[in-house]
């Protein structure tokens, strides 16, 4: 069954109606007093999402996995912690300590401060990530998580526990200890 509509610009056209149901409530078809449809404005408040759009979830996905990659790559803020740590272990030996003291205070300080950085960007990469999978559980529950978040997401935390089971390795000296003097 065909309808005649008349747009804004005077043109009619004849359209097929369908009967479009909105919370039991029937749209009807039919020109108002100004010329437009209200079933014009009823789908496009349909169309608007009614909850959330999940833009907070996947910006967190993405700093989830950001942070894993910063944690594994190391950072300027890593960086600086190791250089200053090494010019503190210089300023604390003298010309006369023992070897091992100056490689201990100079590189090997430095070398733990790296890795402590490297561990807390990854263990926020962790969190981060750990958070953004569990949030819809306490929030709208019919409404599902979009899949590239989920999916950068688990990067986000995989990233963070290889991160972190790096650092850790580097912090305890099992990972590329310092050498051993003689």
């Amino acid at each position: 069954m065909g309808t005649k509509t008349v747009d804004e610009n005077g043109l009619r056209h004849d359209e097929e109606t369908t009967d479009r149901t909105a919370t039991d409530e029937t749209v009807a078809t039919e020109p108002t007093a100004d010329g437009t449809a209200e079933a014009a404005e009823a789908t496009e408040d349909a169309a608007r999402p009614a909850g959330p759009s999940g833009v907070g979830q996947g910006a967190g996905a993405v700093v989830s996995a950001a942070l894993g990659l910063v944690s594994l790559t190391g950072g300027w803020i890593g960086t600086v912690a190791s250089a200053r740590q090494s010019l503190v272990g210089q300023l604390e030996t003298s010309q006369s300590s023992k070897v091992a003291t100056m490689i201990e205070k100079g590189y090997g300080d430095a070398w733990h401060a790296t890795a402590l950085w490297a561990g807390l960007f990854a263990l926020l990469a962790l969190v981060v990530g750990v958070v953004v999978l569990a949030r819809p559980a306490f929030g709208a529950p019919g409404r599902p998580q979009a899949a590239w978040i989920k999916s950068v997401s688990w990067a986000g935390v995989a990233l963070g526990v290889i991160g972190l089971l790096l650092a850790v390795l580097k912090y305890t000296d099992v990972l590329l200890g310092l050498p051993a003097t003689g």
